[in-house]
C-alpha cells in the first residue's frame, strides 16, 4: 500500500485464502476501508463453500493485469501463495476438472484408512508426485489421486506437458525475515491478537455455514483447520492454538524455501530495513528503462 502511495500501481491478492467471503480475521485480510482506499484485486470472489484453483488464478491473474496494463498502470502482485506465482510466471497444465464424486470417494477412503494410507497408493501410480507430496498433506493428496483416477494419468505428467507462460517479464521481491526467531516470535503474537479479535467466533460462524466442511479447500488454510476441530469440540483450545502455530510456523519455512529457490530475485530483510526503499528503487530504474 506504500508502494502505491509512490507509484502508479494496481494490486492484486496473490493468496489462496484471501479469496474467499467471509474469512476476515483468520486471513488477516484489510479492513474494509483499507481496501476502499487500497483496491486489492482478487479478495472476496468465491464462498468459502466454492474450490479455486492454481489455473483459475492464473486465468483471473492474467485478465487483472491486461486491463491494469489497458490503462497505463503497473500490477503489482502482492502475496504469499507461491504456488500460485509460480503457475502465473512458469504455466501450469491444463488439469482436468475437479470431480466432486472422485473426491467425495477418496475423502471416504481417506476418513477409513488415513491420508499416509492413500499417499503410499499414489507413490504406486505416481512416484513422482508422491515424493514432492508430504504423507499428511491431505488436500494435494486428494488433488494428485484425483486427476489420475479422472483421466488415467499421472499428475507429474499433467505437469511435464506445462502450458506455455504468457510473455511478460516479472520484477520479483522477496521479503525474508531474519533472525528466524524472531519470525516465529512475531507468529506467536499474530496468532493470539487474531484470537483476541474474535478468530473463533468467525470459525462458528464458517462452521454454520450450509455446504461447508472441513475437508473443502477454504478451511485447510492454516488456522481454519485446526480452530476448526476445537469449535467442533474435538480438540481442547491450547492443543488447537498449539498446531495452529506450528503449522503457521511450517507454512513460513516452506515459503521461505520456495523464495529461496527462485532465480533473479531480489531479497530484503524487512526486520533490519524497510523494505519499500529498496523496492521503491528497483521500480524507479524500470519505469526508467
Amino acid at each position: 500500500m506504500r508502494l502505491a502511495d509512490r507509484f502508479p500501481v494496481d494490486l492484486i491478492s496473490v493468496d489462496s485464502a484471501l479469496v474467499y467471503r467471509h474469512m476476515n480475521i483468520g486471513t488477516a485480510k484489510p479492513e474494509p476501508e483499507t481496501l476502499c482506499q487500497y483496491p486489492h484485486r482478487l479478495i472476496d470472489i468465491r464462498n468459502p463453500e466454492e474450490n479455486y484453483s492454481a489455473g483459475d488464478f492464473v486465468r483471473d491473474a492474467n485478465r487483472e493485469i491486461d486491463m491494469i496494463l489497458a490503462a497505463n498502470r503497473i500490477p503489482l502482485l502482492v502475496g504469499g501463495t507461491m504456488l500460485y506465482f509460480r503457475a502465473l510466471i512458469d504455466g501450469i497444465a491444463d488439469l482436468p476438472e475437479a470431480d466432486a464424486d472422485i473426491r467425495a470417494e477418496i475423502d471416504r477412503e481417506a476418513a477409513s484408512v488415513g491420508w499416509p494410507a492413500l499417499h503410499a497408493e499414489l507413490a504406486e501410480v505416481d512416484k513422482v508426485a508422491a515424493e514432492r507430496i508430504s504423507p499428511n498433506d491431505s488436500q494435494r493428496i486428494q488433488r494428485a489421486l484425483e486427476v489420475y483416477r479422472s483421466s488415467g494419468k499421472p499428475l507429474s505428467a499433467w505437469h511435464a506437458q506445462s502450458g506455455r507462460p504468457v510473455e511478460r517479464r516479472f520484477v520479483k521481491f522477496a521479503l525474508l525475515p531474519e533472525p528466524r526467531s524472531a519470525l516465529h516470535a512475531r507468529i506467536e503474537k499474530r496468532l493470539h491478537a487474531m484470537l483476541e479479535n474474535g478468530f473463533l467466533d468467525e470459525v462458528r460462524a464458517l462452521q454454520a455455514r450450509e455446504g461447508l466442511t472441513e475437508d473443502l479447500p477454504s478451511m485447510r488454510a492454516v488456522g481454519y483447520r485446526q480452530f476448526w476441530r476445537h469449535v467442533a469440540g474435538v480438540e481442547e483450545l491450547q492443543e488447537a492454538t498449539d498446531k495452529a502455530l506450528a503449522a503457521t510456523r511450517q507454512l513460513a519455512k516452506r515459503q521461505i524455501t520456495w523464495l529461496r529457490s527462485e532465480t533473479d530475485i531480489v531479497t530484503v530483510n524487512p526486520l533490519e530495513t524497510d523494505p519499500v526503499h529498496t523496492i521503491s528503487a528497483h521500480i524507479a530504474r524500470e519505469i526508467g528503462s
